[in-house]
């Protein structure tokens, strides 16, 4: 019994890296084509951490010259307000 709860708990946690280890290769595919666009994100939806905070989700005002959302390549540059860089 004690041999059966070990193998299942050792088995699930192999498993979960196995699907984090595909998950994040999916994501570092999908950041060949995106970019970050500053300038757009509305209060409390900006994608990463910024200068004032350390997570997603904390902007406290809507298109902050430093917060960013990850959009589709060349979809930043049509965007009014929307910056590749930093303000």
């Amino acid at each position: 019994m004690k041999t059966t709860v070990l193998s299942t708990a050792l088995g699930s946690l192999l498993a979960l890296g196995a699907i984090t280890t595909v998950a994040g290769a999916a994501e570092k595919a999908d950041d060949s084509n995106t970019e970050k666009c500053y300038g757009i994100a509305k209060a409390g939806k900006n994608d990463c951490a910024g200068a004032a905070h350390a997570c997603s989700g904390q902007s406290k005002t809507n298109a902050s010259g430093k917060e960013w959302v990850k959009l589709p390549k060349g979809t930043c540059d049509r965007l009014v307000g929307g910056s590749l860089a930093a303000k």
